[in-house]
């Protein structure tokens, strides 16, 4: 990878709400693999058994009447576990997104879906229970009472577990109550193998250690500091209850700090980070994103197919997968809003093209779209419900659209 031989051209360009950064060489390397996916959940059924189910990528979806069995997680490959007995009413018997459904009545065996979805009618709980050895419950489709399961060992197909029990984080009721790195020049630090990295945190000014917040990760482009960072998106106005952490890239090349991820020693750094403040402050763990514009936006690429377990959306703006070439795409789904300028010439529009659809194909996402505000915005139809991908090619070069503001804050806030 490469961001082409244009030249280093290092220019900030703030008007009419447009702002535009030239990257210059440089040669990042991939990141880290996909993250684990949690325990199937039991089968439903009037009468309350015990059932054995294999590790799977989310909650099984419970059919309609009757009271759920209960089900643990069992190590293993994501197989077919086996539901308690029920007694219940006529089931819908539909395939869900999260898994199928199971009608009522008789011995019924529970099955794993694929991604760690919920059912279609899931909720932001029912999502983060169906994720990565997350919570208890998958999504219940119409009547009846959800199953409940432990979080089981991660299956073959992934390699890395994902964080605590969806919800609230370690933190919350913590008497942690201010941030020691919230403004300019009092930066955080930490050691990630050796290296010392540095960062920002920043509390809602009405930060309440019992409520849980969303979290923002602000990634800046090349050649940035976290300290531009912190005000260069702007979304602090618009997601003013949000905890947002802006952490410091390491030298990338000739134009300075980036995120090249070599070796994954960034996506290292994010998880460090999120331990760091989940442990500190409450943290929504259902409602973690990230932004990010050029190296940011490759990144934020980064994070959502290395972590899409963890982060419910992101927002790369002219990015690429310079930051993690080695996407497969088959990661849980995360929502998506990005954009890029068609005549960029430092990150060609077919690599950003190239990145979201790796996003595209972790979603199940189609191949038509429907127009959506602003313009020229696109929305793909067909994506797994609740993983909307909303792409915005714009007639602009290598910078920040100027509705980007406006458009990232209306996406972040639908979660």
């Amino acid at each position: 990878m490469t961001f082409r031989s244009y030249g280093v051209r290092r220019v900030l360009l703030v008007g009419a709400g447009l702002a535009v950064w030239a990257c210059g060489n440089g040669e990042p390397a991939p990141g880290g693999g996909n993250s684990a996916t949690g325990g199937s959940t039991g089968a439903t059924g009037g009468a309350t058994q015990a059932g054995s189910g294999g590790t799977g990528t989310g909650g099984t979806v419970s059919s309609s009447g009757g009271t759920g069995g209960t089900g643990t997680g069992g190590t293993g490959t994501g197989g077919t576990g086996t539901g308690g007995t029920g007694t219940g009413g006529t089931g819908t018997g539909g395939t869900g997104t999260g898994g199928t459904a199971v009608a009522g009545g008789g011995t019924s065996a529970g099955t794993t879906a694929n991604g760690g979805r919920a059912g279609s009618t899931q909720s932001d709980a029912g999502r983060s229970n169906g994720r990565g050895g997350r919570g208890s419950a998958g999504a219940s489709t119409t009547g009846g009472t959800p199953g409940t399961g432990a979080g089981g060992s991660a299956g073959s197909g992934n390699t890395a577990g994902a964080p605590a029990a969806g919800g609230s984080s370690p933190g919350c009721g913590s008497t942690n109550t201010t941030s020691p790195c919230d403004t300019k020049g009092t930066t955080c630090s930490m050691d990630v193998s050796g290296t010392a990295r540095t960062y920002y945190v920043q509390l809602p000014k009405n930060y309440d250690a019992s409520t849980p917040h969303r979290l923002i990760f602000q990634f800046h482009p090349w050649g940035g500091t976290a300290e531009q960072a912190l005000t260069m998106y702007g979304l602090n106005s618009g997601i003013p209850d949000a905890i947002y952490v802006t952490p410091q890239g390491l030298d990338a090349g000739d134009n300075g700090p980036g995120w090249a991820n070599t070796n994954g020693v960034d996506i290292a750094f994010t998880k460090a980070m999120l331990d760091e403040v989940q442990g500190k402050y409450c943290v929504d763990n259902s409602r973690i994103f990230s932004v990010g514009f050029s190296y940011g936006g490759m990144m934020s690429f980064a994070v959502g197919c290395e972590m899409s377990n963890v982060f419910r959306a992101i927002a790369p703006m002219s990015g690429a997968l310079y930051s993690d070439p080695s996407c497969k795409g088959t990661g849980a789904p995360v929502a998506m809003w990005g954009s890029h300028g068609t005549s960029d010439t430092v990150v060609p529009i077919d690599n950003g093209r190239a990145a979201r659809d790796k996003i595209l194909q972790q979603n199940h996402c189609g191949t038509t779209t429907t127009p959506v505000d602003p313009s020229p915005c696109v929305k793909y139809e067909g994506c797994d419900p609740g993983y909307d991908v909303t792409w915005c090619e714009w007639d602009g070069p290598h910078g920040i659209p100027s509705f980007g503001k406006t458009a990232i804050t209306a996406f972040f806030n639908q979660f």
